[in-house]
């Protein structure tokens, strides 16, 4: 009996999360038809050339200034590549998406302090362009 009720709690916990996210990836998944509508593809590959120094450090500048949360970036990160952008510049988009934070910098200045606010954010940076170069190797050597 007490394995039901647990069980049940546990069902409980996943709706809840499942509903409290919902909102949120339908936001998304409705930002990237409005993105779609509005940027064509021939403009994404345009920005996105294929040279991977250029795409990487784009993909990466683009991540830092729009920060978010992992879930929509994965949605985010199909979708370009279902556009044509590059492996490399979607690996980078991604990391810095979560990891530097253009937008959260003031804040993280007020709590943290301006020289590890900077510093952490031009490390976690540099750290995203090497690993999505490391990564794409990685994936080219395995496939």
């Amino acid at each position: 009996m007490k394995e039901k009720k647990n069980l049940f709690k546990i069902f409980l916990n996943v709706g809840g999360g499942v509903l409290s996210t919902s909102p949120m990836l339908l936001g998304i998944v409705f930002s990237i038809g409005l993105f779609n509508a509005f940027v064509p593809p021939q403009l994404i590959r345009k920005i996105f050339s294929g040279n991977i120094f250029s795409d990487t450090v784009i993909g990466s500048i683009a991540g830092s200034v729009v920060a978010g949360n992992p879930i929509n970036s994965y949605i985010i990160g199909k979708q370009l590549l279902k556009d044509g952008v590059s492996l490399n510049a979607i690996i980078a988009f991604l990391v810095c998406w979560v990891t530097v934070g253009i937008v959260q910098l003031p804040y993280e200045i007020s709590v943290m302090g301006k020289k590890f606010a900077f510093s952490r954010n031009l490390v976690s940076f540099v750290f995203a362009i090497f690993i999505a170069v490391l990564s794409t190797l990685i994936l080219g050597v395995l496939s």
